[in-house]
């Protein structure tokens, strides 16, 4: 089991103040105002990070976090994964599972 579930994709810069466009990779895009702790993880290590605002637009959600303070900041981070601890998901309902779990399980089709 995976320790850590991806909520969303850093996808651009927004504005001048550090803000990110965020793909969600999530079944609900509402995650991002329940959540307050998330890890980005970069080649260089992970990053600890708290969200500070969150507002949508179209299909993407547009996120301040606590480490980017300029758009410089937050363009070295385009593309990077943003992730949440397993114990800050959602609860599952009976037969659902999170796809992280469901990768590399095998098929079997009557």
């Amino acid at each position: 089991m995976e320790q850590f579930l991806r909520i969303g994709v850093i996808a651009s810069t927004h504005g001048i103040k550090g803000e990110v466009k965020v793909y969600p990779t999530t079944d609900s895009p509402q995650r991002f105002c329940e959540v307050k702790d998330v890890i980005l993880k970069t080649k260089k290590g992970d990053i600890e990070t708290e969200i500070k605002g969150v507002r949508f637009f179209k299909n993407l959600a547009i996120v301040q976090f606590a480490c980017f303070t300029n758009p410089e900041d937050a363009k070295k981070y385009i593309g990077t994964d943003i992730m949440i601890h397993r114990k800050d998901a959602q609860p599952l309902e009976e037969g659902e599972y999170y796809i992280a779990d469901l990768i590399g399980c095998s098929v079997i089709d009557d």
